[in-house]
């Protein structure tokens, strides 16, 4: 059965291919006059593929016309495919070898393509039909100071003057584009003398026109690793191991760049997330991952110090924040989650003086101004009353935490406790504490006092209203009645 199948098919092609070539040898020249001007139409209109179509069909049809030949060869070059016009071009030439255009075009593509003694050859031998003619002439005059121009480039570059090289090699690459040999070697000084995104176009080049683009396609995917583009770098290698999927280079670079891709993007999740704690252990395996290159190790500790500082860890911040800061002492992420760890250490002119850097670097950063602006406020806060202070806790203390502080100092200071001399100064302190309480117990003015503003200062409030929550008097004095509660 399968034998019976297998022979069918046989026969079905070979009825196809027989029908295919009585339909090719049966073609009038009507009908291939037909198609050339249907290509000559299509070809107007910029629906190149459509018109290639029917060229073939003419080529097929008379191949021993030089002019449909050349037709296609006009349409291939036009849509970028030199490679696939030269053959067309070379069958004029031999059909009609004094056909000058199509010796200028198949010249013209030799020579981009860097095939230079070739297309010398080729002008020299249209001069021989036609001595005047300009372009041939010019052409020539172009090739052989260029072969000296990648003499002297090569020699430049062997000892180590790549800058003159690359001027020397400006005119031969003009010339000659499509050249592997001129990309790679202009590609290899522009590295040598740290123009790295002139290499990548270089590289980017090289992946088309070498024999063996896996080797350009690592290059260029490495090239961009070093410089930070990442998911650059992964989509070049991908491209690489679409042609060899066991690349030696490609393969063990994707799979650790896929690895710290994953690393990265997991630790921006978990930070969206709030899961603060996730992401710096993410972030420390990136950088085991990839502990050398700047932009990788830059990003990871300036994005733990800003985690510690959401968590508010203070030593894990200043930790974190004074490391991405040795990197860069600009870094203005870094610079804002460290001020706000001064201002939990209530250290406000060492904030002030960090937003104010952060500032400085980029002017434009709204939360380097607003950080500013609040740091002022709590630095003159701080030369005034901080109720912080007054309760003895810190900024990141809890509600439970201020109540059970105000409690022991209330009971302390309480007009029927105290056992003082000095009964005025209790009467202050015991006032104090219970504005403390007053503030720090409600969120709202809790959140002005962080803010840098007092929220029972008369005059923070623009005059009015707040204030001290008692007046002045005595202990028992007539003025003076406490309501004391412990909540």
């Amino acid at each position: 059965m399968g034998r019976t199948i297998a022979s069918l098919r046989v026969r079905l092609s070979l009825l196809a291919l027989c029908f295919q070539l009585r339909i090719t040898l049966s073609a009038t020249p009507e009908e291939i006059e037909k198609h050339l001007q249907m290509g000559k139409s299509l070809l107007a209109q910029g629906q190149y593929q459509d018109a290639l179509s029917h060229y073939h069909a003419a080529v097929e049809g008379d191949p021993s016309n030089y002019m449909t030949h050349f037709k296609r060869a006009t349409v291939y070059l036009a849509i970028g495919k030199s490679k696939a016009a030269l053959p067309d071009l070379e069958k004029v030439i031999e059909l009609k070898p004094d056909f000058l255009q199509a010796r200028i075009h198949r010249g013209n593509v030799l020579l981009k393509q860097g095939r230079r003694t070739e297309a010398k050859e080729e002008f020299e031998e249209l001069l021989k039909i036609n001595p005047s003619n300009e372009e041939a002439t010019r052409k020539l005059d172009e090739i052989r100071p260029a072969e000296d121009d990648i003499a002297n480039a090569k020699e430049l570059k062997e000892n180590g003057d790549c800058e003159s090289a690359l001027a020397m090699l400006a005119k031969p690459v003009e010339l000659s584009p499509w050249d592997p040999m001129l990309r790679s070697l202009r590609a290899d000084c522009y590295m040598m003398v740290g123009k790295y995104m002139e290499a990548t176009g270089d590289f980017r080049s090289l992946t088309k026109l070498a024999a063996d683009p896996t080797v350009y396609y690592f290059k260029l995917s490495d090239l961009q690793y070093q410089l930070g583009y990442l998911e650059d770098a992964l989509r070049e290698v991908r491209e690489c191991l679409k042609l060899d999927p066991e690349h030696k280079a490609c393969y063990p670079h994707y799979k650790k760049l896929k690895k710290l891709s994953k690393q990265l993007l997991g630790a921006e999740e978990a930070m969206g997330e709030g899961r603060h704690a996730d992401a710096v252990t993410k972030l420390e395996s990136a950088l085991k991952t990839e502990p050398h290159i700047y932009s990788y190790v830059h990003q990871a500790k300036t994005k733990i110090c800003h985690c510690y500082a959401e968590m508010k860890d203070i030593e894990g911040a200043m930790t974190k924040c004074n490391e991405a800061l040795e990197m860069d002492e600009n870094n203005v992420d870094a610079l804002c989650d460290r001020a706000e760890m001064f201002i939990l250490k209530e250290n406000f002119e060492d904030a002030v003086s960090d937003f104010q850097k952060a500032k400085n670097a980029r002017g434009d950063s709204q939360k380097a101004n607003d950080g500013l602006n609040r740091a002022q406020k709590l630095l003159k806060q701080s030369q005034k009353r901080d109720y912080y202070k007054i309760l003895g806790v810190k900024r990141t203390a809890t509600k439970p935490e201020i109540i059970k502080a105000y409690r022991k100092l209330a009971v302390q200071y309480h007009p029927d406790q105290y056992k003082g001399d000095d009964k005025q100064e209790a009467e202050k302190k015991f006032i104090e504490i219970a504005a403390a309480k007053e503030v720090l117990s409600d969120p709202e003015k809790r959140a002005k006092f962080d803010a840098g503003e007092d929220p029972l200062d008369p005059e923070a409030q623009g005059g009015g209203g707040g204030g001290w929550p008692f007046h002045a008097g005595g202990f028992g004095g007539q003025g003076f009645q406490f309501k004391f509660h412990f909540n």
